[in-house]
């Protein structure tokens, strides 16, 4: 249970006097974990065994992870300016795009771009998510015919890609371009290994942003030279017609909100698709399942597809840890939390927990179809986040694998040539080797 702060002065318990400290992982556990070699992840879950927030300590202060669903609600939802996002090693790939930005401008930045995410916005990216779902469908003939053998994580990547390009530019992605932006996904990769200096950091990586900026620059200037693409104007005419009266939109902004999109817009849904090809493998009659729910195009399988996207996303959260920093001491599920204590909150453990999730490490995609499976608590399902800072592309990256799947998931069988790789925790939860398979035609 949360314990409300009152409008004045620290928190108390009911009966008064200060609530107690959060539980802490002892340091011969923390001693074990590093001698072991584990991750990130592996320390999280043994802090997280001690209640819904708890904490280590891998240098003099601690770190609180929070997996209780209150508590992640408390945390994300009802105090976003207690637990805020710090700047990050991000930056130096997104700059002051809205995913690094904080405080009144990055309101500002969600406002503009939040109508293009819901709604009537949406609608108006329906045929460019179709339009690339098709030429996915293509190729992957071609694969099957030619009996290629594939990387399913590239082959999304390529989707995901071409999806979000066509939907800033209003034009489909080109090999060129594409081999280009491969520049992205070494930026990302190399993230948590830079140098703790950002001139160093940035040196580490000058060659990838060079090609990156070089894109993006293309990219402007064709959106604001030629004519828009056969959809109509694409998010990028947006930034730029924001520009017009919103002098805070120099070129360098819209440059760090285009690079903003192309990496939210396309790597998550690259790795929740590969993990989900992944899981139909191992489990091959959730795929029947789920075309047996209805026909073609019927809300029924739209319906299925989404719950395999859905439970896809609880065993692999796109956002898999949620760093914050507690701004001003707080009481949090009834344990005291200091100003300055870094928190992160824990989707792939929140998703883990077999109180909210029974069989948790169990696929079951019927969790997101039967009434009342999965759990009602909004903390204890957040794979893009939840509150203010959830991520704006949520119905967009469940429409685009919905959209994938409906053509893909009836007419090809990707068979996998090995092992399912292991997970590795890195900004996102990826398979740790290459996906490789062959695509034969279903039937």
């Amino acid at each position: 249970m949360v314990t409300q702060i009152p409008p004045a002065g620290p928190a108390e318990q009911p009966g008064g006097g200060a609530p107690p400290a959060v539980p802490e992982l002892p340091e011969e556990e923390v001693a074990r974990w590093r001698s072991a070699g584990l991750g990130m992840a592996d320390l999280l879950a043994s802090a997280a065994a001690l209640g819904p927030v708890a904490a280590f300590r891998l240098g003099p202060a601690p770190t609180v992870v929070v997996t209780g669903p209150e508590a992640v609600q408390h945390v994300l939802a009802r105090h976003p300016d207690r637990y805020v996002k710090r700047s990050h090693r991000g930056r130096i790939l997104l700059g002051d795009g809205v995913l690094s930005a904080a405080g009144e401008p990055w309101r500002s930045q969600r406002r503009l771009l939040q109508s293009q995410f819901t709604g009537p916005g949406m609608r108006r990216y329906e045929q460019r998510i179709a339009d690339a779902a098709q030429d996915c469908a293509e190729r992957w003939a071609g694969h099957a015919d030619a009996g290629r053998s594939v990387d399913l994580r590239e082959e999304m990547r390529r989707f995901a890609l071409d999806t979000i390009w066509r939907s800033l530019t209003g034009h489909p992605l080109e090999d060129g371009t594409a081999t280009e932006l491969a520049a992205l996904d070494a930026v990302v990769a190399a993230l948590p290994v830079l140098p703790t200096d950002a001139e160093d950091a940035r040196a580490a990586v000058a060659g990838e942003l060079a090609r990156i900026d070089g894109v993006v620059l293309r990219a402007v200037e064709a959106a604001r030279s030629e004519p828009p693409g056969p959809h109509g104007p694409g998010l990028l005419h947006v930034l730029l017609e924001a520009a017009a009266d919103r002098p805070e939109y120099t070129d360098r902004l819209i440059r760090d909100e285009f690079v903003t999109l192309m990496v939210a817009g396309h790597e998550t849904t690259a790795t929740t698709l590969t993990w989900l090809y992944l899981l139909l493998d191992a489990h091959p009659g959730a795929r029947v399942r789920a075309l047996e729910a209805g026909p073609a195009g019927s809300p029924e399988r739209r319906a299925a597809l989404q719950a395999l996207v859905s439970e896809t996303l609880r065993l692999y959260p796109s956002a898999w840890m949620l760093p914050r920093h507690a701004t001003e001491d707080d009481v949090l599920a009834g344990r005291r939390v200091a100003a300055g204590t870094d928190v992160l909150v824990c989707p792939y453990l929140v998703h883990r927990d077999p109180v909210l999730w029974p069989d948790p490490e169990r696929f079951g995609p019927e969790r997101f179809t039967a009434v009342g499976r999965r759990p009602a608590h909004p903390g204890a399902y957040l794979p893009f986040g939840i509150g203010a800072r959830a991520c704006l592309g949520l119905q967009f990256a469940l429409r685009e694998a919905v959209a994938l799947l409906e053509l893909l998931l009836p007419a090809f069988v990707p068979r996998l040539a090995g092992p399912a790789p292991a997970p590795v925790f890195d900004l996102v939860v990826r398979p740790g080797a290459p996906v490789t398979a062959t695509i034969a035609r279903a039937g």
